[in-house]
């Protein structure tokens, strides 16, 4: 799950220059998104090699002997898969959205460092798509003097921009920095083959837009009320509006589901005790699988209006809940 985001990671370290300190940042960031989805299946691996482990070596029958039902057996799992159903549900509902909004700050001043960092250099840098910037070696301690930028954002007008000094504004709300220009010159070519613009100016402000995605970053999720509210202007039709509300209900039904998971485990354990701690994590991400695929699924139903968006959150989990329940009264009879 996290192969993606390392690749970014790795690229920004070697071939931008960023350091590894602010790589870490961004590592410790991208946990709570990851852990949400990972605390389930670790939770179900778990209680199956454990109780897996139990069964094959005939300790759980030499238990059940000296009189100890399965459900007094299961009691540290119980406790167990209620702390990861705690932590999981904090970080779904606290973690990923604290997580989000450092990320947006954190890939602003990555990309604010990397700018200064490469301005400094004097050689033409493409840091942003588009655009190539230039300046001239200057002093550490002097303002800096001298910059060049190709402006290729928009192919339909091309822009020269030079200038005799620069200043880099950060704009964390507007997911911007700004090159604030200084006695400089704009020259622009639009599409029109003899037509040709240039234009002076004393102070000029660049935009550059940043985008957090390439930092690993995750835009911020409408809250409910906007989502209720652009349903009900939809007349609940708005497939976007409905997989919103969907994700939206599965901020607790992931958590739940790792309640779910960790006591399937126990059964699931049992009846696989002959394929060993690889057989039980095999077992484990087969459920897993099928799990997701549900979710797939439903999340496919209620695009499609035929669930509603309660129903395909926490349909995969009532499939399981019910399996678990079941499982588990079978084999302590047995």
């Amino acid at each position: 799950m996290f192969t993606r985001e390392l690749l970014l990671l790795v690229e920004l370290l070697i071939s931008k220059g960023v350091g590894l300190l602010a790589i870490l940042k961004v590592f410790v960031h991208l946990f709570p998104s990851f852990l949400v989805l990972t605390l389930p299946i670790s939770g179900i691996i778990a209680s199956i090699t454990a109780f897996g482990r139990l069964s094959y070596d005939n300790e759980l029958v030499a238990m059940r002997a000296a009189g100890l039902s399965l459900l007094r057996l299961s009691r540290s799992v119980f406790i167990f898969s209620l702390l990861v159903f705690g932590l999981t549900l904090v970080l779904s509902q606290w973690g990923q959205p604290w997580a989000n909004v450092n990320l947006n700050r954190i890939a602003m001043n990555l990309l604010r460092d990397q700018l200064i960092l490469a301005l400094d250099k004097g050689i033409f840098n493409e840091l942003i798509p588009g655009t190539v910037i230039y300046v001239f070696d200057s002093e550490p301690l002097q303002k800096a003097k001298g910059i060049f930028i190709s402006d290729q954002r928009n192919p339909r007008e091309p822009r020269v921009i030079v200038a005799r000094e620069y200043v880099i504004l950060p704009d964390p709300k507007m997911n911007q920095l700004v090159l604030r220009l200084q006695e400089g010159v704009i020259h622009s070519k639009p599409e029109r083959p003899d037509d040709y613009r240039e234009v002076a100016f004393s102070t000029y402000d660049l935009k550059l837009t940043i985008d957090p995605n390439l930092y690993g970053g995750r835009n911020e999720r409408p809250s409910l009320d906007s989502i209720m509210e652009q349903l009900q202007q939809s007349n609940w039709q708005d497939t976007t509006a409905l997989r919103r509300l969907t994700e939206h209900y599965k901020d607790l039904a992931f958590p739940t589901a790792s309640l779910v998971f960790c006591i399937l485990g126990i059964p699931v354990g049992i009846v696989s005790k002959r394929s060993g701690r690889i057989g039980g994590f095999a077992v484990g991400v087969i459920v897993i699988i099928i799990y997701y695929v549900l979710n797939v699924l439903c999340d496919f139903l209620v695009t499609k209006l035929v669930f509603p968006p309660i129903a395909g959150a926490w349909l995969p989990n009532g499939i399981f809940l019910a399996i678990t329940v079941v499982a588990f009264y079978r084999m302590n009879r047995h």
